[in-house]
């Protein structure tokens, strides 16, 4: 992505008849904010003069010290494709900063540029290429979302099955006329279930394109009459949609991940960084997986991973190796999913891959076999074990991992524990309609 000046997007915002610009930043939970303004307001915006609440944002601050200053990447200036009685619409993403003009510790976009410094000391530069995978669903008469489906569609399948091909193809129009570079765009294995898969780039920009990607989806299918959503497990027995991360380091402007006398064409950083991410991935699930619904998808029986291996083939591996070498030499960790939040999915997934090569972790030997077919004592001798089985597991093997805490920093990490925490609790409390229909009568 080519840099921009503050004078360059004056001139496209004038010559794109911009009228409103949206200010984006996500919560500590993913979910994406903005601040809208007035063309008027542009030049100010550009100087970082905009200000916001932070006692009304998710995890941001207390109420004695909300305000927040929104400082826009120049980068980040795109210009809808869409019109709103003539005027086109604008987004710039922000880092937040505190009124003394220092970065916010509760910024996610600031916690994976720390990682990206780290990563920059030691020569590397991080690449990322996601594979989002959502749903699109029919409303009712009064506009609510339903989980019915709009189609009988399967994996690849085209018209005239796959109804919601449509909205994924303006989707895609979408994306690349805001500079989006959009590799693969196709109908997923459950009816309704959608995939589109990105080019690779550099993390930073990769995190921004997916809170952009949802974004745009869901105006997308609203345009429609449909409702998108990246609700990993919304129909039982069904596929769920999961984000698989393809990830590399370049060092030097080659990609380090690459040997082509090793066996396999990987080299050592290759293998520690791997190594790296099984040994944190119990760590790192409450962030790439942070939802109750989450772990409704991590089950096995449904392509999605569940226990902790890697491989060079074997897709029921948490880490995949795809067969591409070269500068296309890349790991794909196949556990988190599109609730994720990018800037903090893909920071804990560098950092992990750092410690790997920091410390030379060695990944051990990768599995060939089939691991859904294991049953617990073939994978207990081969050391094989699972993810945690829901979100609260998940979050205390988060709360053992030093290398968590020194990711995200005291104020991310213990309004993340809080957040889950409550949110678990109030879980527990609900009965569910499994319940209802399995005890009512029996009982």
């Amino acid at each position: 992505m080519e840099k921009k000046t503050k004078d360059e997007i004056l001139r496209i915002a004038e010559e794109r008849n911009v009228e409103f610009i949206r200010l984006q930043f996500v919560d500590i939970l993913g979910i994406l904010k903005n601040v809208a303004i007035t063309i008027e307001q542009l030049p100010a915006a550009l100087d970082g003069k905009i200000m916001f609440d932070g006692s009304s944002i998710e995890g941001f601050t207390r109420i004695h010290e909300s305000d927040m200053y929104l400082r826009p990447d120049y980068d980040t200036f795109v210009v809808f494709p869409w019109t709103t009685n003539g005027g086109h619409t604008a987004r710039m993403m922000c880092d937040i900063h505190t009124p003394d003009g220092e970065p916010f510790e509760g910024c996610p976009r600031s916690t994976l540029k720390n990682v990206m410094a780290e990563a920059a000391e030691m020569g590397f530069e991080m690449f990322a290429g996601p594979e989002p995978e959502f749903f699109l669903f029919e409303k009712d008469k009064k506009g609510n979302p339903t989980t019915k489906t709009h189609d009988k569609g399967g994996y690849f399948d085209l018209s005239p099955v796959d109804l919601g091909g449509d909205a994924r193809r303006d989707t895609v129009l979408a994306l690349k006329k805001m500079g989006f570079e959009v590799e693969a765009a196709h109908h997923e294995v459950a009816p309704g279930q959608h995939e589109i898969d990105f080019k690779y780039t550099d993390v930073l920009r990769t995190a921004d394109n997916i809170a952009t990607f949802k974004f745009v989806t869901k105006i997308i299918a609203m345009q429609h009459g449909l409702h998108a959503t990246f609700m990993p497990k919304p129909i039982h027995a069904e596929a769920g949609s999961g984000m698989h991360v393809n990830q590399s380091l370049f060092k030097d402007g080659e990609n380090a991940f690459y040997d082509p006398n090793n066996k396999l064409g990987l080299s050592q950083i290759a293998y520690h960084y791997i190594g790296g991410l099984l040994k944190h991935a119990k760590a790192t699930t409450a962030i790439l997986n942070p939802t109750i619904n989450s772990y409704k998808r991590l089950v096995p029986g449904y392509e999605a991973p569940v226990y902790i291996s890697w491989s060079g083939q074997n897709r029921s591996a948490l880490v995949r190796v795809p067969s591409a070498r070269g500068d296309a030499t890349r790991v794909e960790l196949r556990n988190p999913d599109p609730t994720a939040n990018p800037y903090l999915a893909l920071a804990v997934m560098l950092k992990a891959g750092l410690d790997g090569i920091k410390n030379e972790i060695d990944p051990g030997e990768q599995t060939l076999d089939n691991i859904y077919d294991m049953n617990y004592q073939q994978r207990k001798k081969r050391g094989i074990i699972s993810l945690p089985n829901n979100i609260i597991e998940a979050v205390n093997y988060m709360q053992k991992s030093q290398l968590m805490r020194e990711t995200l920093g005291k104020h991310i990490y213990e309004h993340l524990v809080e957040a889950k925490k409550i949110e678990w609790s109030v879980y527990k409390k609900q009965v569910h309609k499994w319940e209802i229909d399995q005890y009512l009568t029996t009982y």
